[in-house]
């Protein structure tokens, strides 16, 4: 698996660095970005924060086009795994059946029933989660223009992000361009894990609440308010209601 990885950033730096100074950079990108958003084994992280340490190192390709490039594919994308979700929902999709696409799928419910526009934000660094996410809010009739202004914003905040995460490594590693692509694909692929396990977290601390508070309100919902008459089998039981000898003594 590591080598498996090590080959594909290879193939990807080759890639990039004969792209970078070229138009068709621009294309590709905004098909990476796209693609990306409904169909997650594509890299579109990887593919922005490479160009973005290209750039610095190099000045090619243009950064403020890599940018504008990245969150106009990105939005793209989710739109077009809103409108999946709408028409034929998350069932048919192959990689959500699997046992993490189904939790994802699940956790992406929830989420969007509990405070739609920080997980539709949030979901955006994560790649299966943003699919889930996007697809179930077409799954769910979530509204489209309320959508589509935060994917919007989702997906500024993203491009800004993995652009920064470039030109953080080429900081470090300007006279090592290649190391640092790599380090910075790296470093965004940390960040998704660690927003992942995030928000998984907050949705177990949110259903735990909400199971305790369902308690809470079922304990409430069995206690007998105060006067109202008892059961009279409880009265009975105890001996003294219901017994014609102890009404004749106490007379």
């Amino acid at each position: 698996m590591i080598e498996a990885v090590s080959t594909f950033l290879e193939n990807l730096e080759i890639w990039v660095l004969a792209l970078a100074a070229s138009a068709w950079i621009y294309p590709a990108l905004y098909a990476f970005a796209t693609i990306d958003g409904f169909f997650p084994p594509i890299p579109s992280e990887s593919v922005v924060i490479t160009l973005a340490v290209a750039a610095s190192a190099s000045g090619n390709p243009n950064l403020v086009l890599v940018l504008v490039i990245a969150a106009s594919g990105a939005w793209t994308g989710d739109q077009i795994a809103y409108s999946l979700g709408r028409g034929i929902g998350t069932e048919r999709i192959r990689f959500l059946r699997t046992v993490r696409g189904r939790k994802a799928v699940a956790w992406a419910d929830q989420a969007l029933k509990a405070r739609g526009a920080a997980f539709i934000l949030a979901a955006r660094y994560v790649p299966i989660g943003r699919v889930a996410v996007n697809m179930t809010a077409g799954a769910v009739g979530y509204p489209r223009r309320r959508f589509m202004a935060y994917s919007g914003l989702a997906a500024v905040t993203w491009a800004l992000y993995s652009v920064l995460i470039g030109l953080v490594a080429a900081q470090w590693l300007g006279h090592q361009p290649l190391l640092a692509m790599v380090i910075g694909v790296v470093m965004g692929v940390l960040s998704g894990v660690i927003v992942d396990r995030v928000m998984n977290a907050m949705a177990r601390r949110r259903r735990a609440r909400e199971a305790a508070r369902q308690a809470v309100q079922d304990a409430a919902g069995a206690t007998p308010i105060h006067g109202e008459p008892t059961d009279p089998t409880t009265a009975t039981s105890s001996g003294v209601e219901g017994d014609p000898s102890v009404v004749r003594r106490a007379s």
